[in-house]
């Protein structure tokens, strides 16, 4: 007789109950809504719309998420998300002073590794195509790496130059999106709204993968 059978004959009947209780408890466990947070600074409103198309894509894939500015964090809600995006515009190939303040803020749950094993992704608008963005992508991946979280990419290909073209600026570390001298009704463009869009559905299911 297979050991599997052997040792289920043993089982008291008692404890039977038990075990396909604890069998339901495990597949609720592997159903569980993926938790996201986007975490933003948009002086203008640019960088806010990529914030909401990253969102976007995040709920499409089946995840509770919120949008978070950075002078109102909600910090239990970032203790709780199983993933954190966070963003900004590129000024002066830098970081904005208030994402800045908010990494700062957050020294306690450094301290504490309380985002510890937490998935990160982030992304910048510039006006640009270029415009040092790398530099803060990289600043927010450090940031990251600081609190022990895992480093999520952007894993698209670029598909060309225009822009209704997906990862237009061929970046891989995190999305950067370009927006022109004009209101948020016209700009960013659809291209990278739509990689944004991607970016955030990417970033769930991943989540989701690996639960």
């Amino acid at each position: 007789m297979p050991i599997g059978l052997v040792a289920f004959k043993n089982v008291k009947l008692d404890l039977i109950p038990w075990f396909f209780k604890f069998s339901m408890s495990v597949i609720e466990l592997n159903s569980s809504q993926v938790k996201v947070c986007v975490v933003y600074h948009s002086p203008y409103g640019h960088t806010a719309k990529v914030a909401q198309y990253i969102a976007q894509g995040a709920e499409q894939a089946g995840a509770e998420v919120h949008l978070l500015s950075v002078a109102a964090p909600q910090w239990d809600l970032l203790d709780q998300a199983d993933v954190i995006v966070m963003g900004c515009p590129t000024y002066m190939g830098s970081l904005t002073s208030a994402l800045k303040q908010f990494m700062e803020d957050s020294s306690k749950r450094w301290l504490a590794r309380t985002w510890q094993g937490k998935l990160a992704a982030g992304f910048t608008n510039g006006g640009g195509l270029s415009g040092d963005k790398l530099a803060v992508l990289q600043q927010i991946n450090l940031f990251a790496m600081q609190h022990g979280m895992l480093w999520a990419g952007l894993p698209f290909m670029p598909t060309g130059r225009g822009q209704s073209d997906i990862n237009r600026m061929s970046s891989f570390l995190g999305l950067m999106t370009q927006s022109d001298n004009a209101s948020v009704e016209v700009t960013p463009p659809e291209g990278d709204l739509e990689t944004a869009r991607k970016f955030g559905q990417y970033l769930a299911e991943l989540r989701l993968k690996h639960m």
